[in-house]
């Protein structure tokens, strides 16, 4: 095997040293968390692309249109169709992503304000009747 590998660095003038044929093992890549400011970054990046994408869909439907009409071809009516749907999909994407962004929003400020208060009394029924008459649940303070 290793004949075949010198014939082949023979026709192309190449040399390789006997580390070099040893096969590498691949490293896992471990992707790092979202920043809070990465996801605005990615919103405006995402919004900028799909706005140039629209409107560069608009000139080309402007070109085939004129195209269609001097031609008189079917065959570009229907480029021009599926040019127009092509761009309805992407302003719907661009209404989808605003969409996206509103809810991630939302469950920003949900999960910073949700705070539950449990009040529990551990205790028999005439601790909490002795407390109750001494105005402890009233006064917030335990007199013995």
């Amino acid at each position: 095997m290793s004949k075949n590998f010198d014939d082949l660095n023979d026709t192309f003038n190449t040399s390789m040293a006997s580390d070099d044929r040893s096969i590498m093992k691949s490293q896992e890549v471990k992707p790092e968390a979202m920043k809070p400011g990465d996801i605005k970054k990615d919103y405006e990046y995402t919004r900028a692309n799909l706005y140039s994408l629209i409107e560069k869909g608009q000139e080309a439907i402007n070109g085939i249109m004129e195209l269609a009409s001097e031609s008189d071809s079917p065959r570009a009516y229907e480029v021009a169709g599926q040019l127009i749907k092509s761009v309805a999909d992407t302003t719907d994407k661009l209404a989808d992503l605003q969409k996206k962004i509103k809810e991630l929003e939302e469950d920003n400020v949900k999960q910073t304000t949700n705070v539950t208060n449990n009040a529990l009394f551990v205790g028999s029924t005439s601790d909490l009747s002795k407390l109750l008459k001494k105005g402890f649940l009233n006064n917030n303070s335990i007199e013995d």
